[in-house]
């Protein structure tokens, strides 16, 4: 390598270094300031446990609604041409740029006991504030575009010509797709499933706007942070961050090619 481009190199490397040492360090900080004895204790908080089961489990709901929906959606929009598909794109990916808080209200307008069909619903029973329903929602909103568009992607980069290959030998549609387009895409579907469950854990804005209660972790996270400051709140924000960790190494894993080692 010449001067100039291990100078090039050189400067390149330091300022990305700070970019990330500004991500680790805020994240080592809490790991080092979180004693072992504190965070096994926090394990063993019933309202903790509670509040991690809640948060998962809605999460998980979410992405799975999110994947018999927004699946579909995504081979329509990587394999169909038609008019209205930009602006349809544009609409999915919406809730990355809406402010979360923002969003929640959103929910709340249309979901709500006053909402636009949250009254209708509420007389037949059926109500979303202050409910695991109403977390659920509030987490399908927020981070359905990541699994949409990772599925978006891999859906467009499997062979179409084996699809119609399929259909020529007399394959349905549906036998096509589940036999040859989805075991091609299906790392990037499961990629997208992951990152989506891992961003409706992490979601606060809307939830706590749609339904404060039952407290899902970053709620309590919160909730405990106001109530008795930052020693407490400590173990929970520790847990998330170890979440979110395992989070994508799991994402790594689901889009690592059987090749690569």
């Amino acid at each position: 390598m010449n001067r100039r481009s291990l100078s090039f190199t050189l400067a390149f490397s330091f300022a990305g270094g700070l970019l990330v040492l500004f991500v680790v360090l805020p994240l080592a900080s809490t790991l080092l300031s979180t004693t072992p004895a504190d965070f096994l204790y926090s394990l063993g908080d019933s309202e903790l446990l509670h509040s991690i089961g809640l948060t998962f489990g809605a999460a998980l709901i979410a992405t799975l609604l999110a994947m018999a929906t927004g699946g579909p959606l995504a081979y329509l929009l990587a394999r169909r041409k038609f008019r209205g598909k930009h602006l349809l794109e544009a609409v999915v990916n919406l809730p990355v740029v809406v402010p979360h808080t923002a969003a929640g209200m959103a929910l709340l307008l249309v979901f709500g006991g006053r909402g636009l069909l949250g009254q209708e619903l509420s007389s037949l029973g059926v109500t979303f504030t202050d409910n695991l329903g109403g977390i659920v929602l509030a987490m399908l909103f927020v981070s359905l575009p990541f699994l949409v568009n990772l599925s978006r992607e891999a859906f467009a980069q499997t062979d179409e010509e084996l699809e119609r290959i399929a259909l020529t030998d007399g394959a349905t549609p549906w036998q096509a797709f589940w036999r040859v387009t989805l075991p091609q895409a299906w790392r990037g579907v499961l990629g997208g499933a992951v990152m989506m469950w891992g961003r409706g854990i992490s979601e606060f804005g809307a939830v706590v706007i749609l339904a404060y209660n039952p407290k899902i972790v970053s709620v309590l996270l919160y909730e405990r942070y106001e109530e008795f400051g930052l020693r407490a709140a400590e173990p929970v924000a520790l847990l998330l961050i170890l979440v979110a960790l395992a989070v994508f190494i799991l994402l790594r894993l689901a889009l690592l090619p059987e090749n690569e080692p």
